[in-house]
Order: C-alpha cells, then structure tokens, then sequence
C-alpha cells in the first residue's frame, strides 16, 4: 500500500472537521495555544489509524472521542490552573452584554472537572444527546446524567443568573 494509499481522504477530512474540532478543542481546554496543541495531537492519532477508521465510516466521532479522553489525560499530569477571580481590566474598551456572558461562562467552565467539562462541551455546546454523549466519552448514560447534573449546578452557583438570559 502506497503512502497516498493509506492516506488517501485524511487531508479532506481535516480541511472539512478542523474549524469544528478546533472550536471543540479550545472549549475543552479554555486555551487557544493548548487548543492547537491537543487538535495535532489527536490529528496524529487520527492519521496513524486512517485507513481503519476511513473504513470504519466514523473518524469524526473517533476524533472527538480522542479530544475528550487526550484532554482529560493532559488534566491529571498536569496541576490544573487556577483562573482568577475576577476578569481582567478591559484596558478601556467596552463589551458587549454578549461578550461578558461568553468570558463569564469559559470562566466558570474552566473551574469544572475535565469529565464535567466534556459533558457540557458535548451535550450543549455541540448539541449531542446523552446517547451520543456517552459514547464519545466512553461512560455509561447514568455517568453522563450525573456529571452534567454537577457541572450545571456548579456553573450555576459559580455564574450569576444574569448570564443565562
């Protein structure tokens, strides 16, 4: 088998995924630069299985699964950040109401564990159901009910209500 052979439809798969992985990868991890970083690194992953997973019919779902398990991993090595109390000084500029809200909610998303962040990513950020959820995570329905059971009431307790309108 030819190199081009064993590649053959991964380059399109990442012109077409990579905006939509990116914007899963920086939910993920709150992080742009560390965002990149996990998106090669699953990217990689993804490439040395290509010709299973192009056969298979699914590398998206195999991709996020790896967003989600490769960043839940990089969690556990690392000692987590510790985001600041308050948002930095605006340096003058204003924001809008929609702008705060968006800053207000990554703030609050960072202070999640990584399996509760992955559930909100996946359930409302991307809109996948419990199902879907579940097994992109690889967990069970009920770990996906109780972890966004958690994560909603910790955003809500760390989030002022005006952030939901």
């Amino acid at each position: 088998m030819s190199y081009m052979d064993r590649y053959e439809g991964f380059h399109e798969f990442v012109r077409a995924r990579q905006q939509s992985l990116m914007r899963t990868a920086y939910l993920l991890t709150g992080d742009p630069h560390l965002a990149e970083d996990l998106l090669q690194t699953v990217l990689t992953r993804v490439a040395s299985h290509w010709g299973k997973l192009a056969e298979d019919g699914n590398p998206e779902a195999y991709a996020r699964r790896a967003l989600v398990n490769q960043t839940i991993s990089w969690r556990r090595r690392r000692r987590p950040e510790v985001p600041a109390a308050e948002l930095p000084e605006s340096g003058g500029h204003a924001h809008d109401e929609a702008t705060v809200r968006r800053l207000t909610l990554l703030k609050a998303l960072a202070r999640l564990t990584p399996k509760q962040r992955a559930v909100i990513v996946l359930r409302f950020y991307e809109d996948r159901t419990e199902h879907e959820t579940a097994r992109l995570m690889g967990v069970s329905l009920g770990t996906v009910k109780s972890q966004t059971h958690y994560a909603l009431s910790k955003l809500r307790a760390l989030t002022p209500a005006e952030v939901y309108r």
